[in-house]
């Protein structure tokens, strides 16, 4: 009895570690829906992170559980997954989270948890405990999310760019505030869908692993779903504003049509990635989104070394996590 009592301890704990990154995650990543919508001076901060929180909390009645159910079976095999493993994934995904935050780095958290789960899956049983097909396509849209982020972000600028070729600019200004908050709570109704889900697969795989769960059940626990969209929400509610300016303004400056254009190319690949199942990053798919605009008015427009050093982040994200989980798991095993 006494030994069932520490186990449910430990995975007790564990639950709120994953939230407190869950909320980490809304905070860390609040730039991802609300940046451009802020930028433009559509919404205020303040109201743009309520806004940006709700239609966080929404999308739990929106999107079906397929990036969960790729994070709690898909990344590694559920039979090397222990305590010390989830511990190692998350210190991992947090120090990262934190360390981006403080300068205001644009990185992935999804990749910082994955980047955490596979350092730690490594450091205990080596690459053969990993799925291939799941981390294989998890690194394909490292590249493939920005790319098509760009492209429909670009496509949409040039569209409307058309369509309103005839119109006063002050017009079209007038129209795209309004239309940019449809776009921004459409981001947000994405972000939400797939970045809550990651913590909710992660939660999934501890208790699998810890024999609160079957690896037969078709879903994770109704508390385990609503605390992490609400854990997201909250999250975004706070904000991380060093992200916001370097997402806003620091890559290129933007216009109400063009944060309705980066909003809703960014929201359509991440719709797309949800239904398939695919964790995506959402920073990675603004940011392409956020450049795809700007390169269409001219190639200056983009601060090009802004954007480089985002990309850097991208590439150090999971090989960062990926370490400092390791070195995570080894303590935790000193620990208990």
């Amino acid at each position: 009895m006494a030994t069932v009592q520490t186990a449910l301890w430990v995975v007790a704990l564990l639950v709120a570690l994953a939230i407190l990154f869950d909320f980490m995650n809304g905070f860390h990543d609040a730039a991802n829906s609300i940046a451009t919508v802020v930028s433009t001076g559509v919404l205020k901060p303040a109201q743009a992170v309520i806004f940006a929180a709700f239609f966080n909390f929404v999308a739990i009645f929106i999107f079906h559980l397929s990036v969960a159910a790729t994070i709690g079976k898909g990344i590694v095999h559920p039979g090397v997954v222990d305590t010390h493993v989830v511990f190692g994934a998350l210190v991992g995904a947090i120090t990262w989270n934190f360390i981006t935050w403080y300068y205001g780095i644009p990185s992935s958290s999804s990749h910082a948890l994955i980047g955490g789960i596979v350092g730690a899956v490594m450091a205990k049983a080596g690459a053969g405990a990993l799925v291939s097909a799941g981390i294989l396509k998890t690194v394909a849209f490292i590249f493939v999310s920005p790319l098509l982020g760009f492209l429909l972000g670009s496509l949409m600028m040039v569209a409307v760019a058309w369509i309103c070729r005839r119109a006063r600019p002050s017009k079209v200004d007038k129209w795209f505030r309004r239309l940019q908050l449809l776009s921004a709570g459409a981001y947000s109704l994405g972000h939400g869908g797939n970045d809550a889900q990651k913590t909710i697969g992660i939660i999934w795989l501890l208790l699998i692993a810890t024999g609160y769960a079957s690896a037969s059940d078709t879903s994770p626990p109704t508390w385990a779903i609503v605390a992490c969209y609400a854990a997201i929400g909250l999250g975004t509610m706070f904000g991380g504003w060093r992200i916001v300016k370097t997402m806003g303004q620091k890559i290129t400056k933007l216009k109400p049509v063009g944060g309705f254009c980066a909003e809703t190319g960014g929201a359509m690949t991440l719709f797309l990635a949800t239904a398939l199942g695919i964790p995506v990053s959402t920073t990675h798919t603004i940011t392409g989104a956020i450049v795809g605009v700007g390169s269409t008015q001219r190639a200056s427009a983009v601060r090009w070394g802004v954007a480089g050093n985002i990309i850097w982040a991208w590439i150090l994200t999971i090989p960062a996590s990926a370490f400092v989980a390791a070195i995570a798991y080894w303590i935790s095993l000193q620990l208990y």
